[in-house]
């Protein structure tokens, strides 16, 4: 059995499952997905329709870093993986792609169904701890703690930008304890100043 542990990792269980592997998925939420349902509130933006290459590019220096990934599982790929999954994708003008309802719980849904079909065991409110002495898994759950031994542990975590979704980077002082060398967790997003004009500002800000 493999372990995929809290944030999503619904795509490394069914990379498992197609393999004829048992995937136990815990999660510290109430239920799954929750940042990819936020994400379906901006009309869940899945990829994008440019040229591999162009779309490679994109990603400047990380270029090389992420290429076999992506040229192994394409833009194409996901839109086809949706597909397969009964959701049907559209092309917007600006070559993002999108689900044609530009919802993310159709989606979602579908996903778990087969999943769950696939063997897929899940584990709600079990919040990751770390190991015991004996390198079993620590959960904690409305119940009390809880222990699980397992071959493989495929680590999901997430990040820490919304603590309220379960993406609260609490993982971070467990691994350094295990000596795993972690770069510190800072903002991904950007902003910056720009004088607009006193009518724009008035109209629109």
């Amino acid at each position: 059995t493999v372990v995929a542990l809290l944030g999503l990792g619904l795509m490394a269980a069914e990379a498992l499952l197609a393999r004829g592997i048992a995937v136990d998925l815990f999660d510290a939420m109430p239920s799954l997905g929750r940042k990819f349902l936020m994400a379906g509130k901006g009309g869940l933006n899945l990829t994008n329709a440019e040229p591999l290459d162009d779309f490679l590019d994109n990603f400047g220096d990380a270029r090389a870093h992420v290429e076999p990934a992506l040229r192994r599982f394409s833009p194409q790929a996901l839109r086809d993986w949706a597909q397969g999954l009964g959701i049907e994708t559209f092309v917007g003008t600006s070559g993002r792609v999108f689900p044609t309802d530009f919802k993310a719980a159709p989606l979602l849904r579908a996903w778990l169904r087969r999943l769950r079909a696939a063997g897929l065991i899940v584990h709600v409110r079990h919040r990751w701890e770390g190991w015991n002495n004996d390198g079993v898994l620590i959960f904690s759950t409305p119940h009390g703690e809880t222990y699980v031994n397992a071959a493989a542990t495929v680590l999901a975590l997430g990040g820490a930008s919304w603590p309220s979704l379960g993406s609260d980077g609490t993982w971070a002082p467990v691994l350094r304890a295990k000596a795993v060398d972690i770069n510190p967790l800072r903002p991904a997003n950007c902003g910056f100043d720009t004088p607009w004009s006193e009518h724009f500002r008035t109209r629109f800000a």
